[in-house]
């Protein structure tokens, strides 16, 4: 079927669930004919292709030669060089063999504490296994779904019908970015976004069409509770009649993004499975995170099983052992239905009351990487949703996802509801919930269209733009009302902003799903202390003119901003005399946690500060003496107070005038060695600001040409110093290029020093030590050769203060939780452990670094995939209690806790800038 020239011939919805990929369609020129589940061809058994609705969200990475080629053959040309399995022989496979399993990829791209675009799937794998992004996961679904499409209607292509794809409400800009990437990775470049919510609402409205105003003659508001296999939505939708009866439906409210949903209550039932198996095996049991992984995928099915009508008693769960192994090793428990109606039930699903809001918390069970909610409860989730948007409770349900398939989960929900209520609730029967979303997205195509009754509601959030003002740093200005039209652009005009041209600008935002009392208009100022308020990623760019990109002129300029059709947030700088000059600001998604860096006033002495780096670095030569060039610190200090104390914002002003002054420091050893000294501990730890980025990039130019007084010790040491303070702001790649250098340094021999380029800086063993340690962001197989170095070094250390600085960069190079960092490029713990016995051997009270190192190596993530053993980590916490340890050195070994000042301060070398808080 081909549509008219420029035409699409179909709609088609997407849903892109963390647990199974659905797709649904309709015929666009006849909006009766209804819509349609696209049967998905996929593997089913190795060599077997069969048609099924549901695609599993997973993805299989065989070993050589585990499968032939013949196994995995498609009626299609396959693009994937690396052969993964997708499909339902993914999830058979997965089951059967630990550790190649990719899941719960749509989690992922809502993780901002890792890198989202890097390789790190599966989660916890052996070196030899191939990873993948979780934008590339993502990506790699879409295309199978788009290969498949094509395979069955050539005429029509996927990429040329109009695309509707399914995300969770509570996704943040960054995730919907994300999201998109991955569609366009698919060669999906064109669509729109729907909430999850809003498309299972779609669904119920084109299914009872036709008795519409009878079946919600009663409604006032609905809740539309969505727990999928990773997330769970709340949405609210209100009713009203219009003059002819007719229902009128708008989305007054969403919630707060939770990790928690079928995929945790799998994980506790494993947990409680893993232990039943421990029982008799001499000295316990404690599976590695790929094995859990496998034995997730058990108790998944058993639940189903034990929660569903006419259930069996009990149901035997059993994990199929290794290698040659396979049966004999194999491990068998089983589990009632009474346990599990227990455990998933009154766990996640319990009697509370309306006053019981959620527990808060940075994060609950970390396990395969993932920050779980604190609280499982869903049902206290719901409390503190309907407590945060304030009005009639719901008089009606709908509830999606998988995990409602359990009657007893829908039962306790809709009856917790009833019991707040004091009344009945209307249910609006979901008869599918695994497909509802999909086709709930081709129906909001056809609302667009007029085909079908459509929500209303506009934006679910309000939007700000931080104020920043002297002493309100808690004010804002709203630039979004929530409930703004899609596709209309809202300009605040009473606020102008100058703007210099080839200068980096940012603004920081803030968004809301609730606000006290009455939402704001367009230009209200709010107290971001008063209310529940998201930070977002900052909007930061360089603004060009466009026809003359060396322009450095200061306009002026007004802020645009639209919630685009595709369901995303756009911000426009305007330029106030010519409007058709306008420059889209984007989010700055790497780094997020800027977000917990607090803005301040400068110090009114920033002038004077200025100044007298003028003085000494500036472009008009000047009379100063060398004494007056060392002691610069010293009378910034006099204006500006200790530099201990000075702010992000500060030291950010003070880089800046030092980078455009950065050609002074060439007239001296002196001016170059205080320019590096100042210039790394204004920009430390090279992150917290939204400009740090481009800081980082104007500063790594600087890198190749290396030094002017090369020959100079101090200058080298300063140099090294430079790059250690600012590497939490290094790419991968840039800290890569330090690890060139760092092991030129340390393995050069004679020769070799003597044909060095002179650009590249001598370093002794002291300055190498504290930069190699700084390297978060190298491969963890890089780190472990580091560390080697460490132990050799260790071994002939003669005297207390190399074994204290060795000891300290060990810490650095092993610990289990990095500071900037990707968790996935950790040492791996087996190699920790072998460092551990090693440190184990030493005399912790005589070297009390030691002690040290061994907390940083063994402290408790909650991740099986980087948590050195059960025994070694009881070992190392009863040795810290036999030498006195500090009660949070202990307390890291044996919980997930987080490092106070002194700990953080010792980690990274020095302070950070007060008000810069680390998430790590």
């Amino acid at each position: 079927m081909r549509g008219a020239v420029g035409k699409p011939a179909w709609l088609v919805g997407i849903d892109l669930g963390t647990t199974n990929t659905v797709v649904a369609y309709a015929n666009a020129a006849d909006a009766q004919a209804g819509i349609n589940l696209f049967a998905i061809e996929q593997l089913l058994a190795p060599g077997e292709v069969g048609a099924r609705p549901l695609l599993p969200s997973l993805r299989y990475h065989p070993a050589a030669g585990e499968l032939a080629v013949g196994d995995l053959q498609l009626p299609w040309p396959q693009q994937d060089v690396e052969h993964a399995v997708l499909g339902a022989l993914a999830r058979q496979l997965g089951a059967q063999v630990p550790g190649r399993l990719v899941s719960s990829a749509k989690s992922w791209l809502s993780h901002a504490n890792v890198d989202r675009q890097a390789p790190i799937l599966p989660w916890g794998a052996d070196a030899d296994v191939a990873k993948v992004s979780p934008v590339a996961a993502s990506a790699s679904y879409l295309a199978y779904v788009r290969a498949a499409w094509n395979h069955r209607f050539p005429d029509s292509p996927l990429e040329e019908q109009e695309l509707v794809l399914t995300i969770p409400a509570s996704f943040d800009e960054g995730a919907r970015a994300l999201t998109l990437e991955a569609a366009r990775l698919a060669g999906l470049p064109t669509l729109r976004l729907v909430e999850e919510p809003q498309a299972a609402f779609y669904d119920y409205l084109q299914r009872r069409r036709d008795t519409l105003r009878a079946d919600l003659a009663d409604t006032r508001r609905i809740l539309v509770c969505d727990v999928g296999g990773g997330t769970t939505d709340f949405s609210l939708i209100d009713v009203a009649f219009d003059e002819d009866g007719e229902p009128q439906l708008t989305r007054s409210s969403v919630g707060n993004h939770l990790i928690l949903g079928g995929d945790n209550m799998d994980l506790a039932l494993a947990h409680l499975v893993e232990t039943r198996m421990a029982a008799g095996v001499e000295g316990g049991m404690k599976l590695s995170a790929a094995r859990l992984s496998q034995l997730m995928e058990r108790c998944r099915a058993a639940k189903e099983l034990l929660l569903s009508n006419d259930a069996p008693e009990s149901a035997t769960v059993t994990l199929l052992g290794a290698g040659s192994r396979l049966i004999g090793a194999s491990r068998s428990a089983d589990v009632t239905r009474e346990e599990v109606a227990a455990l998933v039930v009154d766990g996640f699903f319990p009697k509370v009351e309306l006053g019981e809001t959620a527990k808060k918390g940075r994060a609950g069970i970390v396990e395969f990487g993932l920050p779980y909610a604190q609280d499982a409860a869903i049902t206290r989730h719901l409390a503190s949703f309907l407590h945060q948007h304030q009005g009639e409770l719901p008089d009606t349900l709908l509830l999606n996802g998988g995990v409602f398939r359990a009657d007893a989960l829908a039962r306790r929900l809709a009856a917790t509801l009833e019991h707040w209520r004091g009344q009945p609730l209307t249910i609006l029967h979901n008869d599918n919930p695994d497909v509802a979303v999909a086709r709930g997205a081709v129906a909001y195509a056809l609302a667009r269209r007029g085909q079908a009754p459509r929500i209303g509601g506009g934006s679910p959030r309000s939007y700000f733009l931080v104020l920043g003002e002297a002493g309100k740093d808690n004010r804002a200005v709203c630039i979004l009302p929530r409930a703004s039209a899609s596709g209309e652009e809202i300009r605040l005009s009473e606020r102008l902003f100058a703007l210099r041209l080839g200068r980096p600008v940012r603004f920081h935002l803030a968004s809301s799903i609730s606000e006290a009392g009455t939402p704001p208009k367009l230009g209200d100022i709010v107290d971001l202390d008063a209310g529940e308020y998201l930070r977002l990623p900052p909007l930061a760019s360089v603004l060009h003119d466009k026809q003359d990109a060396g322009d450095k002129r200061e306009i002026t300029v007004q802020l645009a901003t639209v919630m685009t059709e595709v369901g995303t947030l756009e911000v426009h700088c305007v330029a106030e005399a010519d409007a058709g000059q306008r420059w889209l600001l984007e989010f700055q998604l790497r780094g997020e946690e800027e977000k917990h860096a607090e803005t301040s006033t400068a110090s009114p002495h920033v002038k004077e500060a200025i100044e007298k780096i003028e003085r000494i670095f500036g472009g008009k030569a000047q009379k100063v003496d060398t004494k007056e060039v060392r002691q610069l610190r010293q009378h910034l200090e006099r204006g500006l107070g200790g530099r201990e104390s000075w702010e992000t914002p500060l030291l950010r002003q003070l880089f800046d005038a030092l980078l455009q002054r950065a050609r002074g420091r060439r007239r001296s050893a002196e001016h170059e060695r205080v320019w590096l000294n100042l210039a790394g501990y204004c920009l430390r730890p090279g992150y917290g600001d939204a400009l740090d980025p481009w800081r980082i990039e104007q500063l790594w130019a600087l890198f190749d040409t290396g030094i002017q007084h090369h020959k100079d010790n101090q200058v080298c040491a300063e140099w090294w110093t430079l790059w250690r303070r600012v590497a939490g702001g290094l790419s991968t790649q840039q800290q890569l290029r330090l690890l060139d250098d760092f092991a030129f340094n340390l393995q050069a021999d004679a020769a070799q020093r003597g044909s060095r380029p002179v650009t590249l800086v001598n370093g002794s063993d002291d300055d190498m030590l504290r930069l190699g340690a700084s390297l978060e962001r190298i491969p963890g197989a890089y780190k472990a050769e580091v560390g080697a170095w460490l132990i050799k070094r260790l071994q002939k250390a003669d005297s207390e203060a190399a074994d204290t600085n060795t000891l300290w960069a060990l810490a650095r190079v092993g610990a289990r939780q990095p500071f900037h960092g990707s968790a996935h490029e950790v040492v791996d713990s087996a190699t920790v452990a072998e460092w551990l016995a090693m440190l184990l051997a030493l005399d912790w009270k005589k070297t009390e670094p030691a002690a040290f190192a061994a907390t940083h190596l063994a402290r408790m993530t909650g991740d099986r995939s980087r948590d050195i053993a059960d025994d070694l980590c009881a070992t190392v916490l009863a040795r810290l209690k036999a030498v006195g340890a500090p009660p949070l050195w202990q307390a890291m070994v044996s919980e997930v806790t987080q490092l106070d000042e002194a700990v953080t301060r010792r980690m990274l070398g020095e302070a950070l800038p007060p008000g810069l808080k680390l998430i790590g």
